[in-house]
C-alpha cells in the first residue's frame, strides 16, 4: 500500500484539493500532480487521491488520470485492480474516444494483476462499430502478446487480426498489420517457434491485394508499417514483382523520407523478380528524384538518407551517376555529413565528371576543419586510384596542395601519393624530389611510414637515398612501430638495390631492431632478414622485393550476401550502420546487455582455449630460426590432440573450467611443466654472422663478438627456446 504524504508540504496541499468538492479545483490538482511527475518529483503517495477522480465525463480529466495510472501503475500494482472497473464501464461508453482511451491505457499499464482484466474489453473494441477503436484495440493485441503470448492465442485474437485485414477502413488495416508485424518479429526470434506457430505472419495473394488497396488511403505511418509488410512477401512470379514495383512507385512522392525510403526497400527488393531491362531502367530512374529531395532535410536526416544511398550506390551504382553535384558539401553542413557525401562523391566518380569533382575537393583542402581536409585529400587519391584517365590531374592537385607547405595537408598527401605509386608503379617518379625535401614536415607516424616505403621502392632512382634513410635509422628506437618496421624493409631494399654503399646502413639497422627494440614484430622481422642476408640473397631479394598487384577500389564496403540482407533493411537502423541488427540489438525479449553479456563469457572461453592452444604450439612448434632438416619426433600428439593433453593437467583444468584462483600462476605453470611434450633444439643464429654478397663481401666489423666455437660445432649446439637467441 501506498504511504500518505505528511500534513504539510506540496504534496499534503495537492492531497486536499484532489478531494475538493469544486471540479475545477480537482481538475487544476491533477494537473499540477501530472507537472510534478513529469519533472521528476516523486508524487506516488498521491495515488488513491488521483484514482478517485477517474469517474468524470471530463474528457480531458480522464487523460489526466489515464497518464498518471500508466506511469504509476508499476509500482502500485495493488492499487491499480481498483480502477479495472472504470476501465471495463469506459469501453461500454457512447463516446468512441473514450472507448478507444480506455483499451489503450489498459495496454499500456503492463500491470500483471490487470492483464486478465483485459480479455473481454478487448474483444468488444475488436469488433467495435467505430474504426478508431478497432485501430487501437489492433495495436493493444500486440502489447498483450509481449506480456502474455498464450492469452493472446487462447484467446483468438491472432484469428481476429487476420479477420481484419479486410477491413473496410485502411487505417485499421495499416495498424492491424504493424500489430501482426510485431507479433511475428516476437515468435520468430524464439529458438523453439515453428512455421505453423499462430503468431507467424504468412503474407498470401490475397492478403497481398488487400494491402496494395489500402497503400493510398491510410496516413504517413500506416503506409511505411504496410511497406515493410510488403518487402516480407516473397513474389511468385515476374508479373507479381512487376505489379508490386508499379503500385508502389507513386510512393517516392510523399513527403515523409521515411516513407520513401521504405518505398525504395520494397523496389529494391522486387527488382531482383523483374527481368525486362527497359522497366528495371526506368525504375532505377524513378528513385533519383525523391533521394536527392532527401538531401534537403535537416542534417540528422539528411546523414540516415546518405548512409541508405551509400547503400543502394553499392547495389545500384547507376541510380544517381548523373547527380553528382547535389552531393557537394555546403558551409554549414555538419562533419558527419560532409564525410558521408565525400565517400558518395567518390562512388559517383566517372571521367565526365573527374574535373568538377577536382574542383570542389581542391576547395575543400583549404578549409579550417583539420580532419575534414585531410578526408578531402585522401578522396583525391581514391579518385585517382578509380579512374585511371584523371590520375595525372589528381597527382597534379596533390603536388599544388604540398606547395601550400601546410603541415597536415603535405602530410595526408604524402599518405596518398604511396597509394597512387602502389596503382601506377614507375609512373610519376618524378615527383619522388618533392616529397622528399618535404621530409622535415612529417611528424605524424603514418606520414614517415609511406615517405620510407617510397625511398625503399624507388631506392635505385634516388641518388641518396642512404642519407635520407639514415635520419630515421639515427632515431630508430624513438620512432613508433609502423616506422620502425618500414625504415627496416626500406634499408633491407636499399641494401639489395645498392649493396656496395649501403652495408653500413644495413648493419647499424638490424643491430638496433635486434638488441634495443622492445617490439617482438620488430625484432623478429630483423631476425628474419638477418637469417634471409645471411643464408640466400637470391631467396632474400625474392621475398623483399616481389612484385606486389595494383591496388584499386572495392566496389563495395560489405559482402555480396551481407548487401543483399541489408537492403532488405533499408530506412532501419541495420542499414545506417552497414550492419545487420542482430549485432547490436537483443533478439525477442532478450536485451542487448544479455547479448554482450553471454559473448563476453563464450570470449572468456575462447580465450582460454587459445591459450592453451598457443602453449602447445609453442612446445611443439620447431625454432622459427633452425633451418636443419632433422625430421620431427614421432609419437607426440599434434594440434588439438595436444591440446586435449595438455588440458588434463590440473592447472589447465582450472583455467578451462574458470575456477582458477590465480590464472596467472597456472599458465605459467603450464610453460613450466611443458606438458610432457618434448623440448626441440635450434640452430643458433647471432648478430655475428656475415651477410655474403657479390664478389665474397662481408660486413667489415661484426655487430657483437662472435664466439670463437666453430661453426659446424654450433649447428649442434642445444638450444632450449628461442630466447636463448638473444
Amino acid at each position: 500500500m501506498s504511504i500518505r504524504a505528511p500534513r504539510k508540504g506540496e504534496n499534503y496541499e495537492l492531497s486536499v484539493d484532489l478531494n475538493s468538492e469544486y471540479r475545477e479545483k480537482r481538475k487544476d490538482a491533477i494537473k499540477r500532480t501530472i507537472a510534478s511527475m513529469t519533472v521528476g518529483k516523486d508524487v506516488s503517495g498521491l495515488f488513491p487521491d488521483v484514482l478517485k477522480n477517474m469517474q468524470t465525463d471530463d474528457l480531458e480529466q480522464k487523460k489526466l488520470v489515464y497518464l498518471y495510472l500508466m506511469n504509476y501503475a508499476k509500482t502500485q500494482p495493488e492499487l491499480v485492480i481498483l480502477a479495472v472497473n472504470t476501465f471495463v464501464k469506459d469501453t461500454d461508453d457512447p463516446n468512441p474516444l473514450v472507448r478507444a482511451l480506455a483499451i489503450r491505457t489498459m495496454g499500456c499499464l503492463r500491470a500483471e494483476k490487470i492483464i486478465d482484466y483485459l480479455c473481454d474489453p478487448l474483444q468488444k473494441c475488436l469488433r467495435d462499430e467505430n474504426p478508431y477503436v478497432r485501430k487501437t484495440a489492433a495495436l493493444c493485441v500486440a502489447k498483450l502478446y509481449d506480456l502474455k503470448p498464450e492469452l493472446v492465442i487462447d484467446n483468438g485474437f491472432l484469428e481476429q487480426l487476420q479477420e481484419m485485414i479486410s477491413d473496410s477502413n485502411p487505417m485499421v488495416v495499416a495498424n492491424t498489420v504493424a500489430a501482426l508485424t510485431d507479433i511475428h518479429i516476437a515468435a520468430t526470434s524464439q529458438p523453439s517457434t515453428s512455421s505453423s506457430d499462430p503468431a507467424i505472419f504468412v503474407i498470401t495473394t490475397n492478403i497481398l491485394n488487400k494491402l496494395l488497396i489500402a497503400l493510398n488511403e491510410c496516413s504517413e505511418w500506416g503506409r511505411v508499417a504496410i511497406l515493410n509488410a510488403l518487402a516480407r512477401y516473397g513474389a511468385q512470379d515476374e508479373k507479381e514483382s512487376e505489379h508490386i514495383c508499379e503500385r508502389v512507385v507513386p510512393q517516392f512522392q510523399h513527403v515523409n523520407g521515411s516513407v520513401v525510403l521504405a518505398a525504395v526497400k520494397v523496389i529494391m527488393i522486387h527488382m531482383r523478380g523483374v527481368h525486362r531491362e527497359d522497366l528495371i531502367k526506368q525504375l532505377v530512374r524513378k528513385m533519383a528524384p525523391p533521394l536527392v529531395t532527401l538531401l534537403s532535410s535537416p542534417p540528422e536526416v539528411q546523414w540516415v538518407a546518405l548512409r541508405n544511398i551509400n547503400l543502394l550506390l553499392q547495389k545500384r551504382p547507376d541510380i544517381l551517376s548523373n547527380e553528382m553535384r547535389v552531393f557537394f558539401c555546403k558551409y554549414n553542413d555538419p562533419l558527419y555529413v560532409k564525410v558521408e557525401k565525400l565517400d558518395i562523391m567518390v562512388r559517383l566518380a566517372t571521367e565526365k565528371n573527374v574535373d568538377a569533382l577536382l574542383s570542389e575537393l581542391k576547395e575543400y583542402a583549404s578549409e579550417v576543419d583539420v580532419d575534414f581536409v585531410r578526408k578531402s585529400i585522401k578522396a583525391i587519391g581514391q579518385t585517382a586510384v578509380k579512374i585511371d584517365e584523371a590520375a595525372e590531374r589528381c597527382v597534379n592537385v596533390l603536388l599544388e596542395l604540398i606547395a601550400t607547405r601546410v603541415s597536415y595537408v603535405v602530410q595526408e598527401a604524402v599518405v596518398v601519393m604511396k597509394d597512387i605509386f602502389r596503382k601506377y608503379p614507375e609512373t610519376y617518379e618524378g615527383i619522388i624530389p618533392i616529397l622528399c625535401a618535404n621530409l622535415d614536415e612529417l611528424d605524424e607516424p603514418e606520414a614517415k611510414a609511406s615517405l620510407i616505403w617510397i625511398i625503399g621502392e624507388y631506392a635505385k632512382k634516388i641518388d641518396n637515398a642512404d642519407e635520407l634513410l639514415s635520419i630515421f635509422v639515427d632515431t630508430f628506437t624513438e620512432e613508433s612501430y609502423s616506422v620502425q618496421l618500414q625504415t627496416l624493409t626500406a634499408v633491407v631494399k636499399l641494401f639489395l638495390k645498392k649493396p656496395d654503399s649501403s652495408q653500413g646502413i644495413v648493419q647499424r639497422v638490424l643491430n638496433t631492431a635486434t638488441k634495443d627494440c622492445d617490439s617482438p614484430d620488430v625484432r623478429d622481422r630483423a631476425y628474419i632478414y638477418w637469417r634471409l642476408l645471411s643464408m640466400d640473397p637470391a631467396a632474400a631479394k625474392a621475398v623483399v622485393l616481389a612484385h606486389r598487384p595494383p591496388i584499386s577500389i572495392p566496389r563495395t564496403t560489405v559482402a555480396p550476401a551481407l548487401l543483399e540482407e541489408l537492403l532488405g533493411e533499408v530506412s532501419s537502423l541495420a542499414s545506417v550502420y552497414h550492419k545487420p541488427a542482430e549485432t547490436f540489438v537483443g533478439r525477442g525479449r532478450v536485451g542487448a546487455d544479455s547479448v554482450r553479456k553471454g559473448t563476453e563469457e563464450a570470449d572468456d572461453q575462447f580465450s582460454t582455449q587459445k591459450a592453451l592452444q598457443t602453449v602447445v604450439a609453442g612446445q611443439q612448434a620447431e625454432n622459427l630460426l633452425d633451418f636443419d632438416d632433422a625430421p620431427a619426433l614421432d609419437g607426440q600428439p599434434k594440434g588439438l590432440a595436444a591440446t586435449e593433453v595438455l588440458s588434463q593437467t590440473p592447472a589447465a583444468a582450472n583455467l578451462l573450467a574458470g575456477t582458477s584462483s590465480n590464472p596467472l600462476d597456472d599458465l605459467v605453470s603450464i610453460f613450466g611443466s611443458g606438458g610432457g611434450l618434448a623440448p626441440t633444439s635450434a640452430v643458433p643464429f647471432g648478430p655475428g654472422s656475415a651477410i655474403p654478397g657479390r664478389g665474397g663481401f662481408g660486413f667489415g666489423q661484426p655487430m657483437s663478438p662472435a664466439p670463437a666455437t666453430p661453426a659446424i660445432q654450433q649447428q649442434h649446439q642445444p638450444q632450449d627456446d628461442l630466447l636463448g637467441l638473444f
